[in-house]
């Protein structure tokens, strides 16, 4: 392992002209450019707000409902896209993969800082979302880097161990939609984790997602603590997720170019 991340070291140089590609690609000759980082989650924010905040009136503990919303749909539009953008990386360059040899983890890591620059870019709204509902901020909003830290080694994970099966499985990229869909049901996105009945939480809480999620709003919104019991079983789990996947993918990266 300490041998592969020092070979992706070394490549640092063209892991930074593929993200530079990567966001060329994504946003030339396009009207709006940059700011479809926003419309999605912006969009996302406000169907959900007269569905949830107007014709079926969802408890939000005195948060606004888009605030409350976006402070979820921020996290997991990045989660989305990245995984969406990552998964297919490695197939959609098959020209790349079968002639050169490179780490080939710098495909779908490239497209994951690509979704995380969207995911800044969209933060902008969300401190604006904040001044104009005059939601202060305590210290706990700190933490706040440690939350996307622990989102970022996950979302890693999964988008490797995806990316390589996706190489062998096509299936894999007509699941990956299904799959998100489902998933977004299942974190506390237009829901407050206290709709969750107490005695299925833990089982709940397996999903690293919806703990980091639920740790957004705790900190920012309602400036608490992490749940460090839960947040710390996501944050272990993201990081023995990313150990086996990398070590997947770099087990089997040397077949790559034999089938795409």
């Amino acid at each position: 392992m300490v041998t592969y991340f020092g070979e992706l070291l070394q490549s640092r140089e063209l892991l930074i002209r593929w993200i530079r590609r990567e966001f060329g690609v994504r946003y030339t000759q396009s009207v709006l450019g940059v700011l479809w980082a926003v419309a999605q989650p912006l969009a996302l924010m406000i169907i959900f707000s007269i569905v949830f905040s107007i014709l079926i009136q969802v408890p939000t503990n005195n948060i606004p409902y888009p605030v409350f919303a976006y402070t979820a749909l921020l996290p997991w539009t990045f989660f989305a896209n990245a995984l969406n953008f990552a998964i297919p990386s490695l197939v959609g360059n098959f020209n790349l993969v079968s002639r050169i040899y490179f780490p080939r983890e710098i495909l779908p890591l490239a497209a994951i800082i690509v979704s995380f620059i969207d995911f800044l870019i969209a933060s902008l709204v969300f401190i604006a979302l904040l001044l104009y509902y005059q939601i202060p901020l305590g210290a706990a909003v700190l933490f706040v880097p440690l939350v996307v830290l622990v989102q970022l080694i996950f979302t890693l994970a999964i988008a490797l161990m995806a990316s390589a099966f996706n190489v062998f499985y096509r299936d894999v990229r007509f699941l990956i939609p299904l799959l998100l869909q489902l998933w977004m049901y299942l974190c506390p996105i237009v829901y407050p984790m206290e709709l969750i009945p107490e005695r299925f939480r833990a089982l709940y809480f397996l999903n690293p997602l919806a703990t980091i999620i639920e740790t957004y709003r705790r900190v920012i919104l309602y400036d608490q603590m992490p749940d460090w019991p839960y947040f710390l079983l996501a944050a272990a789990v993201s990081l023995l997720l990313l150990v086996l996947a990398y070590y997947y993918f770099k087990r089997v990266e040397s077949r790559f170019a034999d089938l795409i």
